[in-house]
This record gives structure tokens, sequence and C-alpha cells, in this order.
């Protein structure tokens, strides 16, 4: 299996800048990742903390 580009923390500090009011496509352009791929790491991490 490939390994991640990200840590978990990444992770949860990329969707933590959606909570904070970005808007989903400019977070995901900066960070270089696609919608399914935030939305797939949501599901997955959503209610996690660092």
């Amino acid at each position: 299996m490939k390994r991640s580009r990200f840590s978990e923390e990444q992770i949860i500090g990329i969707l933590k800048e959606r909570e904070a009011g970005a808007v989903t496509a400019d977070v995901c352009r900066r960070h270089g990742i696609s919608n399914a791929t935030f939305y797939k790491w949501k599901a997955k991490y959503g209610g996690l903390e660092v």
C-alpha cells in the first residue's frame, strides 16, 4: 500500500482550516489534494484532535 504524503497531524490541521471557514476548493488547491481525498479524510479523521 502506498504511504501517504501527509501525517495524521497534517490531515487534521487541513480539516481544521476548513472548519475555520475556508472554502473547501481553496483548501484542496493550497495543499494539492482532490475534493474526494478531502471528504475521505473528513469521514475518517473528522472528529479527531491532534
